[in-house]
């Protein structure tokens, strides 16, 4: 296996480790608003986190950005319960009319996530003299783990509602409450480690 193959495999590794399911978390809550018929919006949403994720990674692989590692790890959750409470509050609201803020806040909200991995990356760098390839590969393995939730999400969303007459505004209520609650604990927990 190529060295380009190695870091694509390390980044779809990354988005399906149930170990670090945060960041699956933040997917569903991403999608707990759209239709699959809003999939292209849904694409550029993830494409934006992807693009906060891959500007921290390298910006923190390179020693550029340093941010405090028990900080960024409680903000992970955050980011979720912001999402989950936006989609709460938005339950009624067609998705595109608050489209550029969306893309802002998951543009940011990467920013955030890949500050969280950035420790572990580097050490599996290590001694890498160009780090361009492997930084690329890891960031197009990772988001094409991210379609792959994606799409199973928005398939189990059309599954409910088209099938099983599950009412859309049901589902995201659903989807965005329980997705809330795990965060919200993965928060309260993160956050008494901070201050032992």
């Amino acid at each position: 296996m190529n060295d380009f193959s190695l870091w694509f495999f390390t980044g779809l590794e990354h988005i399906a480790d149930l170990k670090g399911y945060d960041h699956i978390l933040f997917l569903l809550a991403l999608c707990g608003v759209y239709a699959w018929r809003q999939w292209k919006n849904l694409l550029v949403l993830i494409t934006a986190f992807t693009i906060g994720h891959s500007v921290s990674l390298a910006l923190s692989v390179l020693d550029i950005v340093k941010a405090d590692t028990g900080w960024v790890e409680f903000l992970i959750p955050v980011t979720i319960i912001i999402t989950c409470l936006y989609n709460l509050r938005h339950l009624d609201t067609v998705p595109q009319t608050n489209f550029r803020l969306n893309y802002f806040l998951a543009l940011f909200f990467g920013v955030i996530h890949g500050l969280g991995f950035s420790t572990l990356l580097k050490s599996l760098l290590g001694s890498e003299e160009n780090m361009a390839m492997p930084l690329l590969a890891f960031n197009l393995g990772l988001e094409a783990g991210q379609i792959l939730i994606v799409l199973v999400v928005l398939l189990i969303s059309v599954i409910l509602t088209a099938l099983f007459r599950v009412q859309r505004r049901n589902w995201n209520f659903f989807l965005s409450s329980a997705v809330f609650g795990v965060a919200f604990l993965m928060a309260l927990e993160r956050l008494s480690f901070l201050f032992e």
